[in-house]
């Protein structure tokens, strides 16, 4: 080690890996929701106006950084931002367009028929109408005298069967109840493995950010800054005293952005009291991001010039944990799939007449 060579504390150490597993979590950070849109082919879930505002926070800013001069690595974060959150709204509005455009040749087609039962739809069988009819026929073709299988026997067991055969039919909703066990079975793996797949994910953000920051490190791309300068140095070495008031602005201006991004958000959940179309993995990685970028900036330094430099992102970036919190409480209750809206529907009509706090 040379004479001149910063010694790597702990803290510079969990800092660093910090500042790197942000880094990783913000790079993959709307793929799942990408994704998620892509296999429901809609976007209905999701926002346009939080999408819009955390945009308007994105532009902001990547302009405080080109104007207050940062390193590369934040600049270049900045204007991937931008792209991708473009390409996340552009895929929305083709989805809102394309849904809009089958719904509109959906009530044409139903307005053609005179009957909203009548409309054919992709699933429609061809021969519907002549597979009613033949049984429409082999009903009226029944007599009294034929001999059929509930008929068929000793005299008076046609009664006897006939009377314990309409027992079941009395019993409709138990029965049904009985055939749904298997299919509300068949959600917890599902549910599970979602859980699973997402967990495994948030782990290996993790390790390619601890990694990626231990290579750095290795090859000398990422050194310890000395505390002793902390207070005067921004994130990428720009002086506290020497940065523009326009750039520390829109830094402002960008954290409001992001806390008020996801009020939206929230509220279209609670409308609809259903989180379905929404990527839970994508709110996981944006809270992995944002916990890890703050634990990074104190971990650091806690000395007052430094961490009232970096006030703006830590208000943009500790603040939206909480909003985050609250989606996952909304995920928790409302779920992901539209049985929690039609359960919060079934709640508000049975506690009508009850008092509304």
């Amino acid at each position: 080690m040379s004479p001149d060579a910063i010694p790597l504390t702990l803290n510079e150490a969990l800092s660093g890996i910090s500042g790197s597993i942000s880094l990783a979590a913000w790079i993959f950070l709307l793929v799942p929701q990408l994704l998620e849109n892509y296999q429901q082919g809609s976007a209905d879930g999701i926002s346009l106006t939080f999408l819009f505002i955390w945009f308007v926070g994105d532009v902001t800013n990547l302009a405080g950084a080109l104007w207050a001069g940062l390193v590369p690595t934040v600049i270049a974060l900045a204007i991937y931002f931008c792209f991708a959150d473009a390409i996340l709204i552009g895929q929305c509005l083709y989805y809102n367009a394309l849904n809009k455009r089958r719904e509109k040749q959906e009530d044409e087609a139903k307005g053609m028929n005179g009957h909203a039962d009548t409309a054919p739809r992709e699933n429609t069988p061809l021969l519907n109408g002549s597979a009613d009819t033949s049984a429409t026929k082999s009903t009226r073709q029944h007599s009294l005298t034929d001999v059929r299988p509930d008929n068929l026997g000793l005299p008076g067991s046609r009664r006897r069967s006939s009377a314990t055969s309409n027992k079941p039919r009395h019993r409709t909703s138990s029965s049904d109840g009985v055939t749904l066990t298997p299919i509300l079975e068949e959600k917890k793996p599902t549910r599970t493995r979602a859980y699973l797949k997402n967990t495994l994910s948030v782990v290996m953000i993790l390790v390619v950010g601890t990694a990626g920051w231990a290579i750095a490190y290795r090859v000398g791309a990422w050194t310890p800054t000395p505390l002793n300068r902390a207070g005067d140095e921004a994130e990428g070495g720009i002086d506290a005293h020497s940065t523009p008031i326009g750039a520390s602005l829109l830094g402002y201006i960008s954290a409001i952005a992001y806390l008020g991004a996801r009020i939206p958000q929230i509220l279209q959940n609670q409308r609809s009291r259903s989180c379905a179309g929404l990527s839970l993995l994508f709110f996981m990685l944006s809270l992995l991001g944002n916990a890890t970028y703050g634990a990074g900036i104190l971990l650091h330094s806690v000395e007052r010039g430094y961490v009232v430099l970096n006030l703006p992102w830590l208000i943009g970036s500790l603040g939206t944990m909480v909003e985050d919190g609250v989606i996952f409480g909304q995920f928790s209750v409302f779920g992901e799939g539209e049985e929690g809206g039609k359960m919060g529907e079934e709640e508000d009509g049975e506690g009508g007449g009850s008092a509304v706090v």
